[in-house]
């Protein structure tokens, strides 16, 4: 579902960017909340999750592959609008490190996979949930299939954006410019992969971080929640999950991020121009606008989470989930250690000038 450059035009993706900055600015006034509390690494943990979930690709039987994005089990832990923060780090350390997904596109991609995905699956959720106590056995089955719903979701609106590119972008002659994909062809190609595979993944992504904080950790489970009952007192008696636990269940999944290599092919409508088989879609040469801006960004230090020879494929997808982890983690600590000190200062000003409220008369 990473768009990469040259598949929307320019004047498409600067619709997205300036849709996703008001989003962006709201997302961040929403969560200071949390930047104010102790719960602010968890904002990491769900980006630095987020990031090594996306490298776990999936064959879909059409010969592409999809993967799972973790955006709504991160909206349904944190809210939505830490899941925008949180989704949205980790699209652009992917896109400007490791070349997954294009910077042009970065405020498309953040579109529909930090904006869409977390708002429409928490929204299911929360309209499936409705009078279930929060340790019930049936919300950890109904953040499954918000999980499922935002992600395919998300699916059709990144398919509708390649869909369209062709009829608002072309030649005199008729010729894309862009992606050369039509909405009979994008739209088929991205549900099939996500309604059967990507969906299921993200099914099981949210239905199982649920299910294990109901069992390990409820007080987590309560920030998001803090008016829903919980029926069962023996879950709250269990010992509650630790950062050791966390970190251990981190390093499993960076160990276990070459499984994503084992997938054949690649994600439709990711592409490289040279890799684009021109006769299926009745070009004769590859659409100057994708040729043209696919490269844009050619500063990715581990592209394609790997070597730039191409030798190590593990050693460097291995590399790339440890540094993706790290930049996120060292991005997040300088962002709350700006604000705290941006806030105190105010603070401290505000304090000094002697002013006070006056009370009404």
């Amino acid at each position: 579902m990473h768009i990469p450059d040259g598949y929307l035009s320019p004047q498409t993706c600067a619709v997205f960017y300036a849709g996703m900055i008001p989003i962006w600015y709201r997302a961040t006034k929403r969560v200071r909340t949390i930047v104010k509390s102790q719960n602010v690494p968890l904002i990491a943990v769900g980006a630095a999750f987020a990031f090594l979930v996306m490298m776990f690709n999936i064959p879909v039987p059409d010969g592409t592959t999809a993967h799972a994005v973790a955006a709504v089990a991160i909206a349904i832990v944190l809210g939505p609008w830490a899941a925008v923060i949180a989704v949205s780090i980790a699209l652009a350390i992917q896109g400007l490190f490791f070349g997954d997904g294009g910077v042009l596109a970065l405020g498309a991609n953040c579109f529909n996979m930090a904006f869409v995905m977390p708002f429409a699956g928490y929204g299911v959720y929360r309209l499936l949930t409705r009078n279930m106590s929060l340790t019930s056995s049936l919300r950890a089955v109904m953040a499954g299939v918000g999980g499922y719903v935002g992600i395919v979701l998300a699916a059709l609106v990144a398919a509708i954006e390649f869909g369209v590119q062709p009829d608002l972008f072309h030649t005199a002659d008729g010729t894309p410019l862009y992606a050369p994909f039509h909405l009979a062809q994008t739209i088929p190609a991205m549900l099939i992969a996500h309604v059967t595979v990507a969906g299921l993944a993200e099914f099981a992504c949210s239905f199982g971080i649920v299910l294990y904080l109901q069992h390990a950790n409820v007080p987590i489970l309560r920030i998001n929640h803090p008016d829903v009952p919980v029926t069962d007192e023996e879950l709250q008696r269990k010992k509650p999950l630790t950062w050791k636990h966390a970190l251990v269940f981190f390093g499993a999944l960076v160990v276990l991020s070459p499984i994503g290599l084992v997938a054949p092919g690649g994600a439709f409508g990711e592409d490289a121009p040279a890799d684009l088989d021109l006769s299926k879609y009745h070009l004769s040469a590859v659409p100057t606008g994708l040729d043209k801006f696919s490269s844009f960004w050619s500063h990715a230090v581990l592209g394609g989470y790997g070597f730039n020879s191409g030798d190590h494929p593990v050693i460097g997808y291995l590399i790339s989930a440890l540094i993706g982890c790290a930049i996120i983690t060292l991005f997040l600590v300088a962002f709350v250690v700006l604000y705290r000190t941006f806030t105190r200062k105010h603070s401290d000003a505000d304090a000094g000038s002697g002013t006070k409220e006056e009370l009404p008369a």
